[in-house]
């Protein structure tokens, strides 16, 4: 019984030891499991959007796009500022003295960040667009519908399938605020641009599994995909 609790006892310094390790020396993003780190994940596994607005605060007040991500990396959570429930959750990340807002609205692949102001009264934006700061980590984030709609046009644009579209999409993407209904039950509805063979493309999106599920895109001369039944 003594070698047993001697034994334990060295298990539990050892643990203790690696504990000290993974939050003091690598900032905590060890630990997915701490309720920070668990924030900072939901945030990260969406897209991180800053609206065209903010995006001028952000050069008025001299702070980088880099800023905000090294913020969600090496940042405090503040729990207690934070609003923590509702439709639409929003979370304050501090880093140097500044603070950022993430507003996530509930089952969006939205995370619109903010500079500084009250979580309460934080709203996310319903006007204009926003640029897209960070994807997730995910080659497979996009989803093409299979139906004949869908491949008529992919034909059309000469998008060959969801990675080659990811990649376009990475390069100039943006989110329409205006044509987006957050609200929309049971999922919202996401609505972004990009640029392609010189025509500016919409497509309406649901955020369902972790991908970015597209039905259709929106844009002129299409050789009459539209009127292509399923």
């Amino acid at each position: 019984m003594e070698s047993l609790w001697r034994r334990l006892k060295y298990y539990g310094i050892g643990f203790g030891i690696g504990l000290v390790f993974v939050i003091f020396f690598f900032q905590n993003r060890g630990c997915s499991w701490l309720p920070s780190n668990r924030v900072k994940n939901s945030i990260l596994d969406r897209l991180v959007v800053a609206s065209d607005e903010t995006l001028e605060i952000l050069k008025k007040k001299n702070i980088s796009q880099k800023d905000i991500l090294t913020a969600l990396n090496d940042g405090d959570v503040v729990f207690g500022e934070s609003k923590k429930k509702g439709d639409v959750k929003v979370y304050v990340v501090e880093k140097d003295d500044q603070k950022f807002l993430f507003a996530l609205p509930e089952e969006s692949i939205l995370s619109e960040v903010f500079i500084g102001g009250n979580a309460n009264k934080r709203k996310v934006s319903k006007t204009g667009r926003g640029k897209i700061l960070r994807f997730p980590m995910d080659d497979e984030l996009m989803y093409l519908d299979t139906t004949k709609l869908m491949t008529c046009q992919k034909l059309d644009l000469g998008i060959k399938d969801s990675k080659q579209l990811l990649k376009i999409f990475k390069a100039n993407g943006r989110v329409d605020f205006e044509q987006s209904n957050l609200k929309m039950k049971p999922k919202p509805i996401q609505y972004f641009t990009f640029k392609h063979m010189n025509k500016e493309i919409g497509m309406e999106v649901i955020w369902y599994k972790n991908k970015l599920n597209i039905s259709s895109f929106d844009y002129p001369n299409s050789l009459n995909c539209g009127n292509t039944n399923d």
